[in-house]
């Protein structure tokens, strides 16, 4: 007798054959069926088929936990996410063109930046978006109290680090709604920190 039903993962089934169980996990089936296509060569339908085959008897085969490491993915919050992005990418481009060419010292500084979301996932992503903007370089994260240290090129006023703690928690914001769990956004939905940041 065998029962399949959704397991924690939105992306994962569970498959019971009698005492044993298995786990169906989409994404993986969809990892291994590529690599099954690279290996030969070839994109075709065939290929395809038999990728799909090949990956489901390695998972049956070989199964794994079931793990839900809180991804999900929202297309419209991926959307915005992107745009906003591509905006932020052009404008600190922008910026960081004008300060190389202006004349007069530049005071850089390094901010500590406390984020709401605290999962693993949520924090790495954020991490990852705001270092792919030109001018604000991640250059540590404090996992336990989910902390990013920002090197910011011109803080020479209150203002433009303020400015850098306001970038930084709309990315999170953004990045939570394009990639998080329910309680993700609800986390960076709340007020954002007050007071100094965490050292």
């Amino acid at each position: 007798m065998s029962d399949l039903f959704r397991d924690r993962s939105p992306y994962s089934w569970s498959f019971r054959v009698g005492r044993g169980r298995r786990v169906l996990d989409l994404p993986l089936f969809g990892w291994l069926t590529v690599i099954w296509i690279l290996l030969w060569g070839t994109p075709s339908w065939a290929n395809l088929v038999n990728g799909v085959l090949v990956a489901v008897c390695l998972c049956l085969a070989f199964p794994l936990p079931a793990v839900d490491i809180g991804l999900r993915l929202r297309p419209l919050g991926v959307l915005r996410l992107a745009a906003y992005l591509l905006y932020d990418m052009f404008s600190s481009s922008v910026e960081v063109t004008r300060q190389i060419f202006a004349k007069g010292p530049y005071h850089a500084a390094v901010v500590a930046v406390p984020l709401r979301v605290r999962s693993d996932l949520m924090l790495t992503a954020t991490a990852v978006a705001v270092s792919n903007v030109p001018g604000g370089s991640v250059i540590e994260v404090r996992r336990s109290t989910a902390t990013l240290f920002l090197h910011v090129l011109d803080a020479a006023n209150p203002g433009e680090i303020e400015g850098a703690q306001r970038q930084v928690w709309r990315m999170e914001e953004l990045v939570a709604r394009a990639f998080g769990t329910a309680e993700d956004i609800a986390d960076a939905a709340r007020p954002v920190p007050e007071g100094d940041p965490p050292s």
